[in-house]
C-alpha cells in the first residue's frame, strides 16, 4: 500500500475515527485505526465493538491496500507533521514520511480488524444533519451514566408515522423533544435504544447539511452519508414509560428570564453542598427568593423577579440538575411547573410557534427544616 495525504486530510479522518478507539483494551487490534487505499481516497475505520466509526478522505493512490496502525501513536505523529504526507508499507510495516521526518511503525493485518455490522440499507429513512443533532444535543445528556439500571444508559428514539422523539433520563431528571416528519420519507415506526456515546459520533460527524441515510438490523443501527457510516449496537430491553412520570396536573408555573435564572441559581450552587447540591427555591408573588445553607460552609440568598401563578410553594433542587437544563432550554424564556415540594417539577422554552416541542423533568429534593 503506498498514498499521499495532505496533513489537513490525514488529521481530519484521524479525529473524526479517534472517538471510536477505546482507551484500555484488552484486544490490540482494537487500538488501531484500519487504513485501506482505494481509489483516490483512504478509508479510515475505528471499532469499540459496540460503536463503529468509518470515514473516506480524499488521497492519491499508488498502490491500494490495507492495514492496521496504532491509532494514538498515528495521531500524534501527523499532528506533528510539516506537510504531505506520504505512507506505505511492507509487510505489517508503516513507514510515514513528511518533509525530512520519517517514521516506521509496526501495524497489524487487516484480517484482525472486526468486521462491521451488516445492516441492510436498503429499507432506510433520512433525517437531515441538522434534525439528528438537534434531538441528540437537546437529549442526550440526560442518560444515566451509573450501571444499575443499564436500560438507562441509552437513548430512547421514537419513530412513527408523523414524528420522531428521542428521550432520556436517569431516574432524576428527564428530557425529551418531539420533531415532526417533513414531507413524505419513510420512516418505520419503532422504539430503539441508542448508546449516548455513539449518537454523539453522529452529531460530530455529520454536519447540518448532510442528508444521512438511517437503517437498521436487528441488534444494529447504521447512519451513513457520502463519505461517513456510524454503526453501534442497540440496547436491548424494554425502555421505562416515562409518560408516567411526567406530571399533568401541575397546577402552579413560574415564567423567568433563563440567563438571570440561570446566574443566580450558578451563584447558590457555590455554596450547596458538595454532595447533594441542594438550593431552596421559595416562590409566592414577583420574586423568587433562593436559599442555600450548607453546615460548615455558610450561607446565601439571592431574590428574582418572575411571573408566578399559583399558592405560595418552598421546593428543593439539585443545582446542577437545573443548570444542566437550563443549558439546553433553547428560548430566553423559560416556564417551570410545580405541584408540592415533593413532586416532579417541569422545565419548558416559551417561544413561538417555531419553538420545538422541548420538556424537561426534574425531581425535587427533600428540604431540611
Amino acid at each position: 500500500m503506498r498514498f499521499t495525504i495532505t496533513r489537513e486530510n490525514l488529521m481530519q479522518g484521524l479525529s473524526a475515527v479517534a472517538g471510536s478507539i477505546p482507551t484500555r483494551t484488552t484486544l490490540p487490534v482494537l487500538a488501531n485505526i484500519l487504513l485501506e487505499a482505494e481509489d483516490g481516497a483512504v478509508r479510515l475505520s475505528g471499532t469499540d465493538l459496540d460503536t463503529a466509526v468509518s470515514i473516506r478522505i480524499a488521497a492519491e493512490v499508488a498502490e491500494p491496500g490495507a492495514i492496521t496502525a496504532p491509532a494514538k501513536k498515528l495521531q500524534e505523529i501527523a499532528r506533528e507533521l510539516p506537510g504531505s504526507v506520504e505512507v506505505s508499507t511492507q509487510g505489517d510495516t508503516i513507514t510515514i514520511a513528511s518533509g525530512r521526518s520519517r517514521f516506521r511503525l509496526n501495524g497489524l493485518p487487516r484480517d484482525e480488524f472486526p468486521a462491521f455490522p451488516r445492516v441492510d440499507f436498503e429499507e432506510k429513512w433520512r433525517i437531515t444533519g441538522q434534525e439528528i443533532a438537534q434531538l441528540i444535543s437537546h437529549v442526550s445528556f440526560a442518560a444515566s451514566t451509573e450501571e444499575t439500571r443499564p436500560i438507562l444508559n441509552g437513548v430512547l428514539w421514537q419513530l412513527g408515522e408523523r414524528e420522531m422523539r428521542m428521550v432520556a433520563t436517569n431516574g432524576h431528571r428527564l428530557a425529551k423533544m418531539t420533531l415532526p416528519i417533513e414531507g413524505d420519507a419513510h420512516v418505520p415506526a419503532g422504539d430503539l435504544i441508542v448508546h449516548p456515546k455513539a449518537l454523539g459520533q453522529v452529531q460530530k460527524l455529520f454536519g447540518p447539511e448532510a442528508s444521512v441515510e438511517v437503517a437498521r438490523s436487528e441488534n444494529h443501527l447504521g447512519f451513513r452519508s457520502d463519505s461517513v457510516q456510524v454503526f453501534t449496537r442497540l440496547i436491548e430491553g424494554p425502555y421505562p414509560n416515562y409518560e408516567q412520570v411526567i406530571p399533568k396536573d401541575n397546577d402552579k408555573t413560574m415564567v423567568a428570564e433563563k440567563a438571570a435564572l440561570n446566574s443566580a441559581v450558578r451563584r447558590m450552587a457555590i455554596v450547596a453542598s458538595d454532595q447533594t447540591h441542594r438550593i431552596r427555591m421559595s416562590l409566592g408573588g414577583a420574586m423568587m427568593k433562593f436559599s442555600v445553607q450548607t453546615p460548615d460552609l455558610g450561607e446565601a440568598t439571592e431574590e428574582l423577579p418572575v411571573e408566578y401563578d399559583g399558592d405560595p410553594l418552598e421546593i428543593g433542587f439539585n443545582a446542577q440538575y437545573l443548570l444542566e437544563l437550563l443549558r439546553y432550554m433553547p428560548t430566553d424564556e423559560v416556564k417551570m411547573s410545580f405541584k408540592a415540594p415533593e413532586r416532579a417539577a417541569t422545565m419548558e422554552p416559551v417561544g413561538n410557534e417555531d419553538t420545538p416541542d422541548y420538556l424537561c423533568l426534574v425531581m425535587p429534593l427533600r428540604l431540611l427544616s
